[in-house]
Order: C-alpha cells, then structure tokens, then sequence
C-alpha cells in the first residue's frame, strides 16, 4: 500500500488523536460508540458529551466548521504528519492494523495509534525490557550494557526508554551486539529527548525501532513518561531493572510489568548506594534476583523458539545460549600499598575518607595511589569517590 493512500485512510486518526482531551481510553470509547474517527468527528456536541470534556467538543465543532484557531493548528500538524510519512522509513500504526504490537492489546488503554521511525517487524520480536537510573554508577552503566550486548546475541530485542544512563547503556549494547533495540519514547518522534541521544536515535533507527504514541511536536512533559513506562513494560517478556532509587520510574515499570504478567528481574547491589534500594524493594517483593545473564536466560529462553518476522521475511528465532562468561582471577599488584587501596575500594562508591578509614594511610598518601590506579585503569572516579573497573580483572 503506497504511503498516499495510507495517509488518506489515517489522517482522520491522526485528526482525532491531536484533539486536546481526547486520550487513549476515550479515543476508544468513541471508536466503539460511533465506528470510526471520521463518523466521531462528525458528531454533535450532544452526542460527544458524554465522551469528551467541552474543551474538546469545542474543538472538534472547530473542525466541522473549518476555521479556528485550535482548527488551523491542528491543519498545520496533519500537514507536517503527511510529510514526515513520506520518508520511507516512518510509520504510522494504528490498533486495528495488522502491524499493531499484540501484545497492546491486553492494556486498559492501548495507544490508538503508534508513530515508528526504523523497523516495526520488532514489535513483534521477543524482547526484554532493561530500565533504571539516569544517573548510574559506573558499574550499573556497564551491567546494563552487558545484560544487554548478551541477551541481544541470543536472539532478544533490547526495549527500553531511550533516556540518559540505563536506557542508553542498554541500547548501545544491544547495538554493538549486532542485535536489535526498540526505544519507546515520550515525545513526538520529530524530537530526541534528550537531546544528547541524537546520535544514539539515528543509530536505532538505522537497526532497530523508535515508537512513540504521541502525535509530532509532543514536547517532553512529567506526565508522558509514565504512559510510556506501560509500553515499555508490556513489549519485553520481562523487565530487568538495573539500579534504581526508592522513588524513580524504574519502580513504576516493573509494578506494571508484574500487573501485566510479566517476569520481573532486578540486580542487587550494595546496600550502601540509594541507587540499589529500589532493586532490593523489588526483590523482596518478589522480584526475581539477578547477577548473571544466565538467570534470565533460563526464564525466558524457551520464547526464542518461535517463528517471527524480521525486515520483511518470516525467520525461525533459535536459543542461543549466552556464551560461557570467564573465570575471573584475583589481580595482584606489584606495589604493595597500591594493591592495599586497591583492596578498600569496592564496586560500589567509595570516598577517600572511606579508603583511609580503611587502609590507615594519610589522606596525601591515599590521593596519590589512587590518581596511580585510577591512570592504571584499574580505578575509576565517580561522584563521591571512586569504583573498580568491571572491565579489569581483579
């Protein structure tokens, strides 16, 4: 089907959709009462009463009648809709096309209509959700990028939010897995939020997917994101939450996940750092605990064995086990006292008053050992201190 004749069969979706007021439960309740949004935007304001708060009877008369400010705006966006959609590599989904994520339709409020950018065939792939902090360790950056690059060489899409810290960690490694990443986002898809993701959405696009249920020119706003968490958590399998505080998104994702039935995994971590105790509250709610891939390997696996559609062919998706993860050797420095802070400090973030607290050396002592270690690569600095490198055997 050509892309006109797509747009002439969606755009009164796109018109309704853009309606201030008119969200996905009541997008629905006038499809059900009236058949389509073309007839709904036919109605009087009677009949849309018990429908739509008056702001938007008001502007939908505006649309019967042609004139209008709300009127020429959303003129202005259906125009700019049509011409995004002529670029081959965007989408427009709404829930009644075969295209439209099945796994939507066990919401309480399904998006009517999805706006994509890359290759929607992935919604249909079995996926993984990996979600968290914004603000990381530097150990939790890593972990949610090898969860990740490793679940995605096994044959899982890599879905997550396309925000700073967990969310890209987790796209880069689904990335440079060769694998595939679907990023859900809570804006219009003319825009990256936030902006510093530029390059990283280009790269998605090119590989994976970018969907959003917003029409263009949504700006980022506190409300939209919790409306995307639900996406989120209902396209993976299960949800991963890597580091997360007692109050974040993170925490509002998986308690959707585990409403909708879906598996939920968390990474413990040490009960020093804020950013672990939304993962030890999930544990012990419920959550299962994670510290290698293979646990989630082994609870999801058995759904890679099913037949998918991937860049237009139907392809059989076969488990393939993570590969053996190396035994990891203690490392023994040459100097002695180099190797004594290199002791004190843990995976989590550790300050200098901590290192000499346990290490008795003085405070100019310790900051030289450290700047040795941290240029030795076997250090890192952090807010607040310093961590191991995950990446260096010790």
């Amino acid at each position: 089907m050509s892309k006109q004749v797509t747009w002439q069969k969606l755009s009164d979706w796109v018109l309704l959709h853009s309606v201030s007021g008119v969200g996905a439960n009541r997008f629905s309740q006038l499809i059900a009462r009236f058949g389509s949004p073309s007839l709904a935007l036919q109605q009087s304001a009677s009949k849309l009463s018990d429908y739509l708060p008056p702001k938007s009877i008001e502007i939908i008369r505006e649309i019967q009648q042609g004139s209008g400010k709300e009127y020429d705006q959303l003129q202005s966006l259906l125009v700019k809709t049509a011409q995004w959609l002529e670029h081959p590599n965007h989408h427009i989904i709404s829930c009644i096309d075969e295209g439209y994520p099945s796994a939507f339709s066990h919401l309480t409020d399904p998006p009517p209509l999805l706006f994509a950018v890359g290759n929607p065939d992935l919604l249909e792939m079995p996926q993984l959700s990996i979600v968290g902090s914004r603000h990381p360790s530097k150990s939790g950056e890593e972990n949610s990028y090898h969860f990740a690059n490793t679940m995605a060489k096994g044959g899982f899409t890599i879905t997550s939010g396309l925000a700073d810290g967990i969310d890209a960690a987790a796209h880069k490694g689904a990335l440079d897995a060769e694998g595939y990443t679907i990023a859900v986002v809570g804006t219009g898809l003319d825009l990256v939020y936030p902006a510093k993701n530029k390059a990283l959405a280009e790269r998605i696009s090119q590989s994976g997917l970018l969907i959003s249920e917003f029409p263009l020119g949504t700006k980022p706003q506190a409300s939209n994101f919790p409306r995307r968490n639900r996406l989120i958590s209902c396209l993976g399998l299960g949800v991963l939450v890597v580091e997360a505080a007692l109050q974040s998104g993170s925490l509002i994702t998986a308690r959707l996940a585990a409403e909708q039935g879906r598996e939920v995994f968390a990474i413990p971590g040490s009960i020093h750092n804020p950013l672990s105790k939304g993962c030890h509250q999930l544990i012990r709610q419920g959550a299962k605990l994670v510290d290698s891939v293979e646990h989630i390997w082994e609870e999801l696996k058995h759904s890679l064995n099913t037949y998918s559609v991937v860049r237009g062919a139907c392809q059989a998706v076969e488990a393939q086990e993570p590969e053996e993860q190396p035994v990891i050797q203690p490392l023994v420095l040459e100097d002695p006292n180099q190797q004594q802070v290199l002791d004190a400090i843990g995976d989590e973030t550790t300050s200098m008053d901590m290192i000499m607290a346990r290490t008795g050396l003085a405070a100019n002592d310790v900051n030289n050992l450290v700047l040795e270690l941290e240029m030795q690569g076997f250090i890192a600095s952090v807010p607040g201190g310093v961590v191991r490198n995950p990446t260096q055997q010790f």
